[in-house]
């Protein structure tokens, strides 16, 4: 069993329409966070420990993670979807491109 953890800046629109896109599938256990200090569930080492693949949506949130949570990044594979924070909670566009880019990495 694979951990994703998938990774916004507030945990608010993204990664919890990512979280619980994927939540359904059997093979993985799936949970997102945000960078921001503020986030609804911000990210923590021990999140990021957890995970074996982490997806993140923008750059600047790879490089937040890089930067502050290097020492618990030791297994992850860590992938940038680039998807832009123009999308609400569970757009029927955002949950097209997360199907769309997600599948071929979890096998």
């Amino acid at each position: 069993m694979k951990n994703v953890l998938f990774v916004c800046s507030q945990n608010r629109l993204r990664s919890p329409t990512a979280e619980q896109v994927f939540s359904k599938r059997r093979d993985i256990e799936v949970a997102s966070a945000g960078t921001n200090h503020d986030a609804d569930t911000p990210l923590t080492h021990e999140l990021v420990a957890w995970a074996d693949v982490i997806f993140v949506m923008e750059k600047v949130h790879r490089a937040k993670l890089q930067k502050k949570f290097k020492t618990s990044l030791k297994r992850a594979r860590v992938i940038c979807l680039d998807i832009p924070d123009d999308h609400e909670f569970m757009d029927p566009e955002l949950v097209r491109l997360l199907e769309a880019k997600v599948p071929r990495y979890l096998g």
